[in-house]
């Protein structure tokens, strides 16, 4: 990506606006002179890969690299549903190969880390365990993050 391209997706970004209780304040993490993203929470970067990553880049980089990172936030999409079809975690098992596929034409070998190989394993998942709302995390990080901020003494927490 181009440093004005990164500055316009920067500043798109820091743009965006989330109802209450959506999401936090994204635009608080964005360094748009520095460009970079501080600060994101887990659910942060969830709502940005499913959201604003597909939009925001749609006119910033080329058709055969835009695609398959569009596919990869609707395959996430549907993975988090609240609701999940069998025959849909089936098609969603084929179509993940697919985008993974396209991305090692794209991407060199050092982009592929053992977590993109996960993604292949995750519509099996779901069909065993279940929606993923049900073992999501973040109220646990949520509720972690207040106890922590209750602690006087770091050094000897009660």
């Amino acid at each position: 990506m181009k440093p004005n391209d990164k500055k316009e997706f920067l500043k798109f970004v820091s743009s965006v606006k989330f109802p209450d209780g959506y999401a936090s304040n994204i635009a608080r993490c964005v360094n748009v002179d520095g460009g970079k993203f501080t600060g994101l929470k887990s659910h942060d970067c969830h709502v940005f890969m499913q959201r604003l990553l597909p939009v925001g880049i749609r006119h910033l980089l080329p058709e055969d690299v835009v695609k398959p990172i569009m596919l990869l936030s609707r395959f996430f999409s549907q993975l988090t549903a609240k609701t999940l079809r069998r025959t849909d975690m089936f098609q969603l098992r084929h179509d993940i190969v697919q985008v993974l596929c396209k991305f090692e034409m794209i991407f060199p070998p050092a982009f592929f880390t053992s977590m993109m190989h996960v993604m292949v394993h995750l519509p099996e998942e779901a069909l065993l365990a279940g929606p993923v709302n049900y073992r999501w995390m973040y109220p646990i990080e949520r509720l972690l993050g207040e106890l922590k901020k209750s602690v006087r003494n770091r050094a000897k927490p009660e």
